[in-house]
């Protein structure tokens, strides 16, 4: 809906795309009606530091002196530890593009200040500051000549039902097979629009880029998927385009270039990893499918979920780790709380004993089930028992060791935790346990297959944003981490595990398994009426919630292959009363199983999975065995 009085205009619409320019922020909005509005919003990003006196001195006289472009003063923020205001100078840009070259002046001016709020990215916080998101809905008034008076979100991130724009897709690929081009043969490239595909044929290079632009011109589309469109379909056309010297019309907005962002390696738990870079667009989005992890997992449902909550541009989260996306939304709340956020980490760990680190730094508890095939054991899952420990108790960096609260003692560790102040990671965690809660809620209650999906997979990308909540409050990098709030999370998990292992030995039940956040149980005769009870018991004694995944028909706890007497807690095969088979630990369950030997097993747990009990099971490994003699 679109009104005009005077020269102002009122129009109401989602908010798509937002990035820098010297004019502000600039916005692209795709209105009700479906017009795609670009507008500027004026924009001014500041950044703090603090410092020795005769340090902070020099550097204020020196940035006071760009009295047109830079606002210096001094004001108080608090600081993150210890909760207290704090004085530090403010560096306030009318130009956005000049923020991050402002703050590496700073940095060069003087090595000894400490800066703040200095490396966030400028869309994070224009949402932060204007408390918007990607893909609000938004009420917007402006100008005659496209200036922003005022813009205002009409819905919440934390909505369950929220509407999506009409977006237009295209997709690029190369023709034939699905194989990296970096590695092998290389097709003619395909067009996919939603009606067609169009093979852009033609040995010309400046007649290949004509013919894509016109494409991109008649199409004009929102999203456009590729696959391996980062490492090469991207990289190539640009230098198509620029030997030719013939202008690709990828942007919406022509004044500005493809960003590209160079790929990289890096080691991750004993593994070198290679990163694509990345090819993004202005007022248009590009997401390879080959290179998103949540896109992968969540699909665009879960892409979008996490690019609300997250409040991080849909091209960015669908490149970065879901860790990106939490400590956004941990940045959002000091933002908003006048909370100062540190350039890097400065907070080491404090020093243990040998006897100490014995003592506190044990992890998850486990309990190794006996080697061998049972019937009718029921699991029973703790709901993000990490993220919900770290709510419940009120962990995060500032309130472990807190001198005011010396009777909140940690199990084992005897770690204090503040009572009086609440945590900044608690209350970011707080509103993704409840809406995730409510997906699956709705999972449960939902009888239209569409919606059942659309909810799965937003819940997926809100369990992926949990589970790196509590490795990034042990990350040695982590903005907001700190190794004394990690180690009291696993002490409750494991005080927690034995609460419930006691209440259902204490109910007859025998324990058979248990790991971290699962326990597997057992009793002769008891109904799923009997284990829904039992978990409603072991929710209330240990005050974090509890539900029964399933009870097995049967499931194997399979041997170590140098130990074969001891089980490994996780590795085994199992298949629920409903026909759904679980698997961890198994060769399948790798992503660099060689496709040969997946092929392999998966048939023969397609077999054994047909098996109702033991007997059946043993029935059938001799059609395994065949299946094996084939391979």
């Amino acid at each position: 809906m679109k009104l005009k009085r005077g020269s102002r205009h009122e129009q109401r619409g989602w908010l798509f795309d937002v990035y820098p320019s010297s004019e502000g922020m600039v916005l692209w909005v795709i209105t009700e009606e479906g017009e795609r509005l670009k507008l500027i919003d004026s924009f001014h990003p500041t950044f703090y530091f603090d410092g020795p006196s005769n340090e902070l001195r020099k550097v204020f006289l020196l940035l006071s002196r760009e009295a047109t472009s830079i606002t210096v003063k001094q004001v108080e923020r608090i600081e993150f530890f210890s909760g207290e205001s704090i004085p530090v100078v403010q560096v306030t840009l009318q130009d956005p593009t000049q923020f991050f070259g402002v703050v590496k002046q700073v940095t060069r001016l003087s090595e000894r200040l400490n800066l703040y709020n200095c490396d966030i990215s400028l869309p994070q916080l224009y949402f932060y500051e204007r408390n918007v998101f990607p893909l609000a809905f938004c009420s917007i008034t402006y100008t005659e000549a496209g200036r922003v008076l005022s813009i205002q979100a009409l819905d919440s991130a934390w909505d369950l039902d929220y509407s999506l724009p009409p977006f237009r897709f295209l997709a690029l690929k190369l023709e034939g097979e699905l194989i990296n081009p970096n590695h092998g043969w290389r097709g003619k490239l395909e067009i996919h629009d939603e009606q067609e595909c169009h093979v852009l044929e033609g040995d010309d290079p400046a007649e290949l880029i004509t013919l894509l632009n016109n494409h991109l011109h008649r199409q004009d589309p929102d999203l456009i998927f590729t696959d391996w469109g980062d490492s090469f379909i991207f990289p190539q056309l640009r230098r198509i385009a620029q030997k030719g010297n013939i202008p690709l019309g990828f942007n919406r907005d022509s004044r500005m270039e493809i960003a590209g962002r160079k790929p990289r390696s890096y080691a991750s738990y004993g593994r070198i990893v290679y990163a694509a870079g990345a090819q993004t667009l202005f007022g248009r989005w590009h997401i390879d499918r080959q290179n998103s992890f949540i896109l992968n997992e969540a699909g665009l449902d879960g892409l979008f979920e996490q690019a609300r909550v997250t409040k991080l541009p849909v091209q960015y989260m669908a490149r970065t780790s879901t860790g990106t996306g939490i400590t956004s939304m941990q940045l959002e709340i000091a933002y908003r709380e006048g909370i100062l956020i540190p350039w890097r980490k400065r907070e080491p760990e404090e020093f243990k004993s040998a006897y100490e680190l014995l003592t506190i730094d044990k992890g998850g508890l486990v309990f190794l089930p006996p080697v061998g095939f049972y019937e009718d054991i029921a699991e029973l899952d703790f709901a993000s028992m990490y993220p919900a420990i770290m709510a419940k108790f009120n962990i995060s960096p500032e309130t472990v060791g807190c001198a005011c609260c010396p009777e909140n003692r940690v199990p084992e560790t005897g770690y204090t935790v503040c009572t009086q102040r609440r945590g900044l990671v608690p209350k970011t965690l707080e509103p993704l346990l409840s809406k995730r809660a409510c997906y699956k809620k709705r999972l449960k209650s939902t009888t239209d297959p569409a919606q059942r999906d659309c909810y799965e997979r937003r819940q997926t990308a809100l369990k992926w944003l949990l589970v790196v909540s509590f490795g990034y409050l042990g990350y040695k990098n982590a903005r907001f981490g700190r190794i004394e709030a990690h180690e009291c999370v696993t002490a409750y998990s494991r005080e927690k595990l034995l609460q419930a292992k006691e209440i259902a030995e204490g109910q007859g039940y025998q324990l058979i398994h248990a790991i971290v956040d699962s326990v597997w149980v057992k009793k002769v005769g008891a109904t799923e009426q009997d284990y829904q009870r039992l978990a409603h018991a072991i929710s209330q004694g240990t005050g974090l919630s509890i539900s029964l995944e399933g009870i097995y028909r049967w499931i194997g706890f399979l041997p170590s292959k140098t130990k074969p007497t001891l089980s490994v807690p996780n590795r085994f095969l199992g298949v629920f009363h409903s026909g759904a088979v679980k698997i961890r630990g198994l060769e399948v369950r790798r992503s660099d199983t060689p496709p040969f030997v997946n092929a392999a097993q998966t048939r023969m747990i397609e077999v054994l999975s047909q098996a109702q009990n033991i007997k059946d099971y043993e029935a059938r490994i001799p059609q395994v065995i065949t299946i094996l003699a084939e391979y």
